[in-house]
């Protein structure tokens, strides 16, 4: 006797059991497959893209690159202003993102949308609109310390950051039960309490990951810093700016180098936080 697709009633309790078991060790023996050819896929490409620059340059030549005042001052310019554009973007990314998370009304989808304009975005078209905002008052007359200044590369940067700040951010928070805030509220803690003693410690993580992928993105950012603070060598020369200035002067070496000087610093970075929070349990 069976019952739709289900085990036959008239079967072992034992060998129906086996048979589940055999046929979800075949289903996960598959799905292990899958997912380590994906996983060997994907490292690939990525050790393919760093390895073929190495193979251009050569070992020596990012340190050469890298002992170098004008790439030296362009790194160090684009870590500083990176570093202040994903802070200033994670002091209103957090609130936001945990209104974001907490708050229901019917325009909340609408609001979602015109946050992640700057991900959506072209890079240039960005800048462009960021130029725009400056060409009449009262931004025209703001336009003197950000208009080919180094605050335009960090008001770039910042636009740029806070769309994957507030993305991930938000996605951190809507994890976090709501209930805990409650039990909170109802042993005596203000609203403030509750979110800084129980919701903000377990979002640590997702804290820390929303400001670095916010972070590593402005620091590779070209399009729109390049177009609201222009490329001036030696005031706004960013890596990416450094990096493009080269290969118009066909300085090929010297632009594959600084490339891979920004990607390895890059990783390391990451990696670092990684280790860091490794510790810690959302």
């Amino acid at each position: 006797m069976e019952c739709g697709g289900s085990t036959p009633l008239w079967l072992p309790a034992e060998r129906s059991n086996g048979s589940a078991a055999t046929k979800g060790s075949v289903m996960r023996s598959w799905l292990d497959w899958v997912c380590l050819l994906a996983i060997g896929l994907s490292v690939s490409l990525m050790l393919a893209l760093l390895v073929v620059q190495v193979a251009y340059t050569g070992g020596g030549e990012p340190l050469r690159a890298l002992a170098e005042r004008d790439c030296y001052r362009a790194m160090w310019l684009s870590f500083y202003t990176a570093t202040i554009a994903g802070l200033a973007a994670l002091v209103l990314a957090v609130p936001t993102g945990y209104a974001l998370a907490r708050w229901r009304f019917r325009a909340m989808w609408l609001i979602e949308a015109f946050l992640l304009i700057p991900v959506i975005m072209s890079p240039m078209a960005l800048g462009v609109a960021l130029l725009l905002i400056f060409r009449d008052p009262p931004g025209l007359w703001l336009a003197r310390w950000f208009v080919f200044e180094v605050p335009g590369i960090i008001l770039a940067q910042f636009v740029v950051a806070y769309a994957f700040a507030v993305l991930i951010i938000r996605t951190t928070f809507a994890g976090i039960d709501v209930r805990l805030e409650q039990v909170a509220r109802f042993l005596g803690c203000t609203p403030w309490q509750a979110f800084r003693r129980v919701t903000l410690p377990l979002a640590f993580n997702g804290i820390v990951a929303g400001f670095v992928l916010g972070w590593a993105r402005s620091l590779g950012d070209f399009g729109a810093t390049s177009t609201l603070a222009g490329a001036v060598k030696g005031k706004t020369e960013t890596v990416p700016v450094f990096i493009y200035m080269n290969l118009a002067s066909v300085s090929i070496e010297r632009a594959v180098a600084a490339s891979i000087v920004l990607t390895l610093v890059t990783v390391l970075v990451l990696v670092a936080v990684r280790l860091l929070l490794g510790g810690r349990r959302t």
